[in-house]
């Protein structure tokens, strides 16, 4: 636990940021928020997959960032075993992408993206304890008012993954250039998780990359960008 706080608070000191917060995904790319929202693991699957520059040799289970990571037989059918973890673990899988994306790219999550991950983790928080409170009181009336603030919850939830898997969908397509800028190459397998590394390697982030001093840019952000 102590080891996971630490990196926690490496991220808040990071100085990139998202290409789109978490609000302004929606109308970012509305589409494939919406193919999120309806398909949230086949998303997972293929940003997994790209995140990694589509080189499975690359895949460990969670990223690295669970207690399993590479004792799953990644190396035997990462395919497999990456379609297993966005299935059962789908959760996890959102997260552990996004976590591989901050540390490659040193990007930090506003204040404003942790209140909505941190309501959105309260709220089923909450819901949970509701239902259970129903179950061993046995009132009608509190059991389905559990009901109720259970599906807000689990709606509140795949909107919210809609959302970051939008947010990483973008921040892949600066990356790779789609939005003019000169594509990245693909880093060498040490460079996947800063926290493997004592210090960021000589150089980094690559020049096709936005560089870190007087990030974000002038011109950021995006005309029609809306502020919250």
């Amino acid at each position: 636990m102590a080891d996971k706080a630490e990196k926690m608070k490496l991220r808040q000191d990071y100085r990139n940021l998202w290409h789109s917060d978490l609000m302004g995904t929606v109308t970012a790319d509305t589409p494939y928020c919406c193919l999120a929202c309806v398909c949230g693991p086949c998303v997972s699957y293929l940003l997994r997959r790209r995140a990694l520059y589509n080189d499975m040799s690359r895949y460990t289970c969670c990223a690295g960032y669970m207690p399993c990571s590479g004792r799953c037989g990644e190396s035997k059918c990462p395919q497999l075993c990456l379609a297993t973890e966005v299935f059962l673990c789908f959760g996890n899988s959102v997260a552990s992408t996004r976590f591989l994306l901050q540390d490659e790219f040193n990007i930090q999550t506003t204040k404003c993206d942790n209140c909505i991950i941190g309501f959105m983790f309260c709220l089923s928080q909450v819901a949970c304890i509701f239902s259970i409170v129903a179950c061993l009181v046995g009132s009608d009336e509190l059991s389905e008012a559990s009901q109720i603030l259970s599906c807000c919850a689990d709606m509140v939830y795949c909107t919210v993954c809609a959302c970051m898997q939008t947010q990483h969908k973008l921040e892949m397509d600066k990356r790779d250039g789609v939005f003019g800028s000169q594509p990245m190459g693909v880093p060498p397998a040490q460079q996947m998780s800063r926290f493997d590394q004592p210090a960021p390697p000589v150089g980094y982030p690559p020049a096709s990359y936005p560089p870190a001093q007087g990030y974000p840019p002038a011109s950021y952000p995006p005309p029609g960008y809306p502020h919250h």
